[in-house]
């Protein structure tokens, strides 16, 4: 990959933590293939991988998604806005591709992660549920998005939105073989 500002930022922690590859893996509960892959640039990253290696580093989820520590406020103007569709993409577990853009870049210490998340259905399998610590509520923008939540599914259709304990294993996707857009905010505690 061209660009692996996420991977050398998992790296530099690690190493600013005197971990080694395999520490981190077994402090993650992860395969060390996964982090060699994400630190490489090779491997596309998900949400709860992620949030796994925050907590076992000790940072929030925007440490490694945010190219700036400025610590004023994190204003996103229109044309930041109509730029979503540049953004980094990260694959979720068979549920499509999503593309994030953090709405709270250069807010390093925060408590939420906001994103506008773009879903391509390309790619999409099967419906591996996966469960991290934290909450999670979606907002449809365009298109629909099904959020599988435990046993039941849920289709969010532009305008509505769906609050949920993301501990609960889940899976959000693409509604139909649609692209959608959706509003996201994360909280991941340390």
């Amino acid at each position: 990959m061209q660009n692996n500002r996420l991977g050398r930022k998992i790296a530099t922690l690690r190493e600013a933590h005197h971990l080694s590859s395999r520490d981190l893996a077994d402090r993650c509960g992860l395969d060390l293939a996964l982090i060699e892959g994400l630190e490489a640039g090779e491997v596309p990253a998900s949400l709860a991988p992620l949030i796994k290696i925050t907590r076992a580093l000790g940072v929030r989820l925007g440490t490694l998604m945010d190219d700036d520590e400025d610590l004023g406020p994190a204003y996103i103007d229109r044309d930041q806005m109509a730029e979503v569709e540049r953004a980094a993409s990260l694959e979720t577990t068979s549920g499509g591709d999503l593309s994030y853009f953090s709405l709270a870049a250069g807010r390093p210490s925060r408590h939420m992660d906001p994103f506008v998340i773009t879903v391509d259905p390309t790619g999409e399998a099967d419906h591996e549920l996966v469960g991290h610590e934290g909450e999670e509520w979606l907002f449809g923008m365009e298109g629909c998005i099904e959020i599988e939540y435990g046993k039941d599914v849920y289709v969010l259709h532009p305008g509505e939105s769906i609050y949920y304990d993301s501990i609960v294993p889940h899976q959000v996707r693409a509604h139909d073989g649609q692209k959608a857009k959706f509003l996201a905010v994360v909280y991941t505690p340390i």
